[in-house]
């Protein structure tokens, strides 16, 4: 969780740039959603070894036990049924959240190599940021030599802002490492 200090940082710097009379209606870090694709091979899909690796390295990650996403539409030429497991997920709220987003910023992705920073660019129009990571050995968490295949995973950072400008700043408060 935030500290009273990191909390009061925020309150007055959003107030400052955004004008907010009202402490209630300053935006805030609502939740975080870990995505991981599988694969793109159905019968590596039908492998339940895949699906339990990726159950595991997600937990192993987040600290939570994530669910198992499934194909809402039969695809022919993916060779794709519905009802197909395509990926885990797992929704971050509260202590576990910042905890994640903490690891994130400070250990995870200073060990990307030649890390310049986040896209600034990443916004869905509505306050939303998405994060595409290509491989999951950057978290420590995950023994490299037990590693088979590397997959990436989507990270998406759900505010309560309205526009992208107040969740951007609301981000960089946080610690968000921009590229400039």
């Amino acid at each position: 969780m935030l500290s009273i200090d990191q909390k009061e940082k925020i309150i007055n710097r959003m107030r400052e740039v955004f004008g907010y009379k009202n402490v209630m209606s300053i935006p805030k870090l609502e939740k975080i959603v870990i995505n991981m694709g599988l694969g793109k091979d159905y019968v590596t899909l039908k492998n339940m070894k895949v699906i339990e690796t990726g159950l595991t390295e997600l937990a192993l990650i987040t600290g939570q036990k994530p669910v198992v996403t499934r194909a809402k539409l039969s695809v022919a030429s993916f060779k794709l049924r519905e009802n197909d497991p395509v990926g885990v997920m797992v929704t971050l709220r509260g202590r576990r959240m910042y905890e994640f987003f903490e690891r994130l910023v400070k250990i995870a992705l200073p060990r990307v190599r030649d890390f310049k920073g986040v896209s600034p660019k990443s916004f869905d129009g509505r306050g939303n940021y998405t994060l595409g990571v290509k491989e999951q050995i950057m978290f420590p968490e995950i023994d490299i030599a037990k590693v088979e295949k590397l997959r990436g995973m989507n990270i998406t950072f759900v505010t309560t802002a309205k526009t992208d400008e107040e969740a951007r700043e609301l981000l960089d408060c946080l610690g968000m490492p921009f590229r400039k």
